[in-house]
């Protein structure tokens, strides 16, 4: 593999050559490979409609990404607007190599993204601050979301062991304008957008606004709807003017009756490493298992910012950004539940009710410094700083009558509601039962502190040095209720104190000013409860089992990849080889006791494109390959504490697509006509370490249209799963996976002025 990404190196070398003597050599002196400076809050305009993008939003990199040596993927604003995505996991599927987790019990409901086959639920980040918080994120306010793959702790800290994602709000800017729209589709999906910003005292100041309202059902699938609303104000002022203060606040709700997903055609008691089985629908891939009269999922976000930045001189800027966010989710929803053989005995099912109450409350306070400037011959694009953060999740429940986990017969009928038929469910079933408050739960706090500073280092012309470094303290405690009563009356507590450092070198060499090969380092630990208490792994800290005190889970990152931006620097191209792996892994030895003496590997391929190939041609694409190994899992234990020899050394990974593919295309057939298309394929996914339970590979296709009304508004028409393919885009590791939504067709009309 590593011969293999060489001889991809030096063969885009070659082509990069011929295409760069076609091109006007006025444009070689145009491009400053590693400046950084001092940046406004508002950013740089850039070409609003094209898919390339040339640098991340952070300022921790310090140089353009065609020099930054590790695969990082920035899906942009006309991206997310082509495709029509609406939600975070929708603008993921053009980026190969991510897939999403399911939640169930305890993992919450929400974005759970495996990047390079490792859990990423902890690693996603707003405007570079962690946003901790089990969500379904909303992207009516984000302007782009940035895809950072490799070990980063260097970057955020705790985690990151396959990568994170950082989500780039819209700030206001030095320009009035009015956009907005509203889309009709399938499936009664109704939504409306509007973004407004204006300039005042004398242009000194700006003023955003952005609104949103959406409501439909799923293609495909009974009875399911989501309804949800968001507003996003932020105020900026002195545009222009050394110092910046930028005021932010975002809100969003949701009310849905969630996809209680499919069953798996197996009996968990017997299925074997050797009996691989998928999701069974009973001969209707619409049929829902929830209960109407039951089911329901709420959720809120409240995210207040303040940004202060002043250039102390051209080369350096100063910046403060205080941020406190609240996040929440109140659910109880039908697990479709195999545990007493149902399916394959019956053609039954179980309606398991999972109930979670929770909110997370996070301040975080970031100092940054940043610029460049000459040293012993070398010039320095660098960014330093500190981190100070307290986080606190709150997570109980419901107690929910009857959820008894019967044996679901079709003589002994649904059981108060409980039981319902594999191949022709109800969600109109009755059901009398009743739902309590059950404050029995876990108050989880974490406080870190951290210390960190980047370097990309100009040796000469043609080489360039990148490196950075972080120390962490990561601080953490977890306090379990013992009487589901309000009034608390005993507790039990586990807490764990982590130190570590985290580092990343990567050494670029430059053959023309367009491109560069590169190779890199990169590390990421992961202290025992890294997810405050959203999620359980074995990254969270189990109360009642022996995990305290416990070193970090240690992944180092091998990389070599080379990186190309051709027809006039208006497409980028990537390819790397990698090896990530993930050492001291957490692992059960005995029924009250981990270590941390497990591993796991992933041996990878990467490619992609973006951008414009032609005037009228625009491209997003890439292919992963990932052979990712369990080298030594530990010990298997079941939730009655039995612990068995494992047998699941050499398996694939869960959740980890050994190939996937994306491809998004657009063409502008006219001034005033574009068409556009993708095809997106996944491998078959695990959803267990034991490799006992799948779902299929499968290939989507969407086409998209839009056309010029008038100079200030736009028609476009997309159609979603062209085919009307059934397909499972979530896989969990027992019980069910999560069905993808069928044909939908959207309909947008959208003004600019």
């Amino acid at each position: 593999m590593l011969a293999s990404a060489i001889g991809v190196a030096l063969s885009a070398s070659s082509v990069a050559h011929l295409a760069q003597a076609a091109e006007d050599t006025e444009q070689k002196g145009q491009r400053n490979s590693i400046s950084l400076g001092a940046t406004s809050i508002t950013g740089e305009e850039q070409d609003n409609t094209s898919y390339q993008v040339e640098k991340a939003s952070s300022q921790k990199y310090t140089a353009p990404l065609v020099d930054t040596p590790r695969s990082v993927t920035v899906v942009p604003q006309q991206v997310l607007k082509d495709t029509a995505a609406t939600s975070l996991q929708d603008a993921l599927r053009t980026v190969p190599g991510i897939t999403f987790g399911a939640g169930e019990g305890g993992n919450p409901q929400g974005d759970r993204p495996f990047i390079r086959g490792f859990d990423a639920q902890g690693d996603t980040y707003l405007d570079g601050v962690r946003d901790t918080g089990g969500q379904s994120r909303e992207i009516f306010d984000i302007e782009s979301i940035e895809v950072s793959k490799g070990p980063n702790s260097s970057f955020g800290g705790r985690g990151s062991a396959g990568g994170s994602l950082n989500l780039v709000s819209k700030t206001p800017q030095a320009r009035d304008f009015t956009n907005g729209g509203f889309t009709y589709g399938s499936d009664q999906t109704r939504r409306y957008v509007l973004d407004v910003n204006r300039q005042f005292l004398d242009d000194s100041a700006a003023f955003r606004l952005n609104l949103m309202s959406h409501e439909q059902n799923v293609a495909g699938r009974d009875a399911i709807n989501y309804d949800r609303w968001g507003v996003a104000p932020s105020l900026t002022f002195g545009l222009g003017t050394p110092t910046r203060v930028n005021l932010s606040y975002y809100h969003m709700e949701s009310n849905d009756l969630p996809d209680s997903g499919i069953p798996y055609g197996y009996s968990s008691s017997t299925a074997t490493a050797h009996v691989h089985d998928k999701p069974t629908d009973g001969g209707d891939s619409n049929n829902f298992y929830g209960l109407k009269s039951r089911d329901f999922r709420k959720t809120r976000a409240d995210i207040s910012t303040i940004s202060v930045e002043h250039d102390l001189n051209d080369n350096m800027t100063l910046k403060n950004t205080l941020r406190h966010g609240s996040t929440g989710q109140d659910y109880v929803l039908t697990q479709p539940d195999d545990s007493q053989r149902n399916v394959n005995r019956f053609g039954m099912v179980w309606r398991r009710a999972n109930t979670r109450v929770s909110t997370t409350t996070t301040t975080t306070n970031q100092t940054d410094l940043f610029g460049s400037f000459q040293a012993l011959g070398f010039k320095h694009s660098y960014s330093t700083g500190l981190e100070f953060t307290g986080e606190e999740t709150r997570v109980s429940g419901y107690t929910v009558t009857p959820n008894s986990n019967p044996t679901c017969t079709v003589a002994a009928g649904s059981q108060g509601g409980q039981c319902t038929s594999l191949g022709n469910p109800n969600p109109d079933d009755a059901w009398n039962g009743s739902i309590a408050r059950n404050y029995m739960g876990t108050n989880t706090k974490a406080t870190s502190r951290a210390a960190y500073v980047f370097d990309t280092i100009e040796l000469d012309p043609k080489w360039l040095l990148n490196v950075g470094l972080r120390y962490d303290t990561f601080d953490t405690e977890a306090n379990t209720n013992a009487v589901p009563t309000s009034t608390v009356q005993a507790r039990s507590k586990v807490k764990d104190d982590s130190q570590f450092f985290n580092w990343q070198a990567g050494l670029v060499w430059k053959p023309l000013d367009n491109g560069s090969i590169y190779t890199s380092y990169a590390t990421s630990a992961s202290p025992a409860g890294g997810l405050v208490g959203e999620g359980v792994d074995n990254n969270a800290i189990p109360t009642g089992i022996n995990t305290s005190d416990l070193k970090p889970e240690e992944t180092v990152n091998y990389e070599l990849g080379t990186k190309w931006d051709l027809f006039h620097n208006r497409l980028s191209l990537s390819a790397a080889v990698f090896r990530t792996e993930k050492k001291n892994t957490r692992i059960l030895v005995d029924s009250n006791t981990y270590q941390t003496a497990g591993e796991s590997r992933v041996d990878g391929l990467e490619l992609s494109a973006s951008g414009k190939i032609t005037d009228q041609w625009q491209v997003f694409a890439g292919y992963s390959y990932l052979k990712a190994e369990l080298v030594d899992p530990g010990k298997n234990g079941n939730r009655q504490g039995v612990v068995t020899a494992g047998s699941n050394k050499g398996n694939q990974m869960p959740n980890t697509p050994e190939n996937s593919f994306s491809l998004w295309t657009t063409y502008d057939v006219t001034p005033k006509l574009t068409i556009g298309g993708g095809a997106f394929y996944v491998d078959q996914v695990y959803g267990d370490a034991a490799n006992t339970v799948y779902v299929p590979s499968y290939t989507r296709y969407d086409a998209m249209a839009s056309y010029k009304l008038t100079k200030n508004v736009d028609l476009q028409l997309n159609v979603q799963n062209l085919t009307d393919k059934t397909y499972y885009d979530k896989a969990y590791a027992s019980h069910f996976a999560n069905q993808a939504a069928g044909r939908t067709a959207l309909l947008s009309t959208s003004f600019h002025f």
